[in-house]
């Protein structure tokens, strides 16, 4: 079959630069990885050069900038596509890499010092972004993600653990749901890596990469320490995550930081849904919650009523809380008034153990604040797309 074709007067799939592709060489202008390239060139020394380092570090840059599932789909772009080749300077087809090419680089990249200086070249782009976006980092997340891995030699397994770094393992989560039973598991064999991101523009400000059995409340300290280098000072205002983050270590960090926490409360009370306030005895009318929030009993009416009391602000120097009568605070008639006070009641933050920091000014979990962090519709996905892109899978 013989099929006529002619190009049209203008061209345009004939021009040297796209917009894509002008957008694609100020990306790879902008990164400061002259320090990492180097220190590249210096390991390889006098060998093979087939495929010069630029040429493999583009290689890298490109399968995550153009969001390829894996390298092996953005060298199969480049052996078709000749304006994105010349981009990181190859002129012909032929001398694209083979991915064993890339796998060796990969491994390489990996090991020290190169693995430190691309961490550099992440914390570098971070912070010139945060001095130019001036909400940066204000809302962040965190989560963490499944990274696949294989077992190494093992001596090479021998000196990655004497450096210190983690080795892969098996890894299980386990999904619930309100009953507490098991609606999903997901198993992997490799790492595990942690990000902190900024929710409203959707990019990383933190990584790490441990073994499978770390905890996510374990990592978040060092994640959030990483972040706070990245950016201004006193930027990072709140910080959501879910249960595995509600440890009495990770409070203690955000409460020194003075960053609000908005991280799903645990559930470790197995028998009773409320107690009463320490000091008080039965007959008291207050009681509070596992989350934190007070309520008021109006036992004068049959049958009883339970109210949530008015939460009206937080003294930091006598670490207390305020709360006020409902009925008092919103103007309307209780029949209890006459048998309590309806003063304000301060409060340290009840907790069955009293085991946590008090919470910083207006965001308690009984809040409309932090109903609306808690709410706010692309928290979860910014932690899954901003993985998914440092990861370069789309």
């Amino acid at each position: 079959m013989r099929i006529a074709f002619t190009k049209p007067l203008f061209a345009w799939d004939e021009l040297e630069d796209s917009p894509s592709l002008t957008t694609l060489r100020e990306l790879l202008a902008a990164l400061p990885d002259g320090k990492l390239l180097d220190s590249l060139r210096q390991a390889r020394g006098k060998g093979r050069d087939d495929y010069p380092v630029h040429v493999l570090w583009g290689v890298v840059v490109l399968s995550i900038a153009c969001r390829h599932l894996d390298v092996e789909a953005c060298l199969a772009e480049l052996r078709r596509n000749a304006g994105l080749r010349r981009l990181i300077g190859i002129e012909q087809e032929s001398q694209v890499p083979h991915g064993w090419n890339m796998s060796r680089f990969l491994a390489v990249l990996g090991e020290s010092p190169h693995r430190e200086l691309l961490h550099e070249v992440f914390n570098a782009l971070i912070q010139e972004l945060g001095r130019v976006v001036p909400d940066l980092g204000a809302n962040t997340a965190g989560d963490a993600t499944q990274l696949s891995g294989r077992v190494a030699e093992q001596s090479i397994a021998a000196a990655e653990a004497a450096a210190g770094l983690p080795q892969p393992s098996g890894g299980r989560k386990e999904y619930t749901d309100d009953a507490g039973r098991v609606t999903k598991v997901v198993e992997w064999f490799g790492y595990k890596l942690h990000l902190l991101v900024d929710v409203k523009h959707e990019v990383a400000l933190a990584y790490e990469v441990t073994d499978t059995k770390a905890g996510d409340g374990e990592t978040l300290p060092a994640l959030l320490t990483q972040a706070q280098a990245n950016l201004p000072d006193d930027r990072i205002q709140t910080l959501a995550y879910d249960k595995a983050a509600d440890t009495n270590e990770v409070h203690a960090v955000l409460s020194a930081a003075k960053i609000k926490p908005v991280i799903q409360n645990r559930s470790l009370w197995k028998e009773e849904h409320e107690r009463m306030l320490p000091g008080h005895d039965g007959n008291s009318n207050i009681v509070y919650d596992e989350a934190g929030t007070l309520y008021c009993y109006d036992r004068v009416s049959q049958p009883m009523v339970r109210h949530q009391m008015a939460y009206i602000g937080y003294e930091p120097d006598r670490e207390a809380i305020k709360y006020r009568c409902p009925a008092k605070h919103e103007g309307w008639e209780c029949p209890m008034s006459a048998l309590c006070n309806g003063e304000v009641l301060r409060q340290d933050r009840p907790r069955a153990a009293r085991d946590r920091p008090p919470p910083l000014p207006e965001l308690l979990r009984a809040t409309k604040k932090f109903e609306q962090l808690v709410q706010r519709p692309h928290v979860g996905g910014a932690r899954e797309r901003s993985a998914e892109n440092l990861l370069g899978r789309g």
